[in-house]
């Protein structure tokens, strides 16, 4: 009897049960032997992180989450400013990367001539690839003066009334890191939404197109709602990228200690704190203190990813695509 089901889930068969080859048997060794390396070396990263921010832990406890203050002189420490600084960053980054992003994704699949495509696609996940620390010079360099010069005192002279555009100050501002970000993020939710879109099967989309639609009813109405969970899941990964991003930011935010809602202004995040600060501890509290940051940004990035695959595989079972 077949053991083939037709009923859109894929049937796995016990290796006990049948005949053992000895290719199956190595590949099935071979595959549980990474997966399980795999999962030590993140159980021994978080230890190592863990026993690291101990000091810190124990002296300051979860009130280092929330507190403010980071002086290393007076031996205080706090995570507050740090969270509020890539809180703000990464969320306005992927506000302004998620249109770009869908918008550059349905431009390749549904509008972008033929001949085009292809390099198009190759000049925006290039994006990907390029270091971020060539990204940050560039901010410095390029960027954080244009901002500086022209798009700052503009932003404020219409919205100043809002508190995230206040004064203009040097360039070196969180309003220059959420750009940068947003740039970095970019190529990741664009790419993964491209890839979504080609998956809406064509019969869909030509039937809405058959019944009178418009194109973008066809894309409102069959595409995004297709698609939506793994444009979701992309998000979050975009989010995620930003969040632990530490280079670029830290050489165009301006390592500003405390809370300002003004964009215009320096700041700093968790990532970039690590990056710009740790190799030069001058106390083991204070490299205790950066470690937690660092616990605080990979539980964090752990959820997100956990989010991100619980959204993925959420959508599919409901689509009936989950094996």
């Amino acid at each position: 009897m077949s053991t083939f089901e037709p009923t859109g889930e894929t049937t796995r068969r016990p290796l006990s049960g049948r005949r053992v080859h000895l290719g199956d048997l190595v590949l099935q060794l071979v595959a549980g032997a990474a997966t399980l390396g795999a999962s030590v070396l993140i159980l021994l990263i978080i230890y190592k992180v863990v026993e690291g921010a101990r000091p810190a832990i124990e002296q300051f406890g979860i009130g280092f989450v929330t507190s403010v203050a980071w002086d290393p002189v007076k031996g205080v420490f706090g995570a507050g400013s740090f969270l509020f600084g890539t809180a703000l960053t990464s969320l306005l980054a992927l506000v302004l990367a998620a249109p770009l992003a869908l918008g550059i994704a349905l431009f390749l699949t549904e509008l972008a001539p033929t001949g085009i495509t292809a390099p198009v696609t190759a000049l925006v996940e290039t994006l990907a690839a390029i270091p971020s620390v060539v990204i940050g010079l560039w901010g410095i360099l390029v960027l954080g003066p244009v901002l500086r010069d022209h798009i700052e005192p503009t932003l404020h002279n219409g919205l100043g009334f809002i508190p995230l555009f206040g004064t203009p100050g040097t360039g070196s501002s969180m309003f220059t890191a959420v750009i940068v970000l947003t740039i970095m993020i970019l190529p990741i939710v664009s790419s993964i939404s491209r890839e979504l879109f080609l998956g809406v099967p064509k019969e869909l989309k030509e039937a809405a197109l058959g019944l009178g639609t418009t194109r973008w009813e066809m894309v409102r109405g069959v595409m995004f709602p297709y698609a939506r969970g793994g444009i979701a899941a992309a998000l979050i990964l975009g989010l995620g990228r930003a969040v632990g991003e530490a280079i670029a930011v830290t050489q165009v935010i301006g390592g500003f200690v405390g809370i300002q809602w003004n964009l215009f202004a320096p700041g700093d995040t968790l990532a970039s704190k690590i990056a710009a600060e740790y190799a030069g501890s001058p106390t083991k509290i204070d490299a205790a203190s950066l470690i937690y940051l660092a616990l605080i940004l990979l539980i964090f990035s752990l959820l997100v990813n956990l989010l991100a695959q619980w959204i993925v595989r959420s959508v599919a079972r409901r689509q009936g695509l989950a094996a």
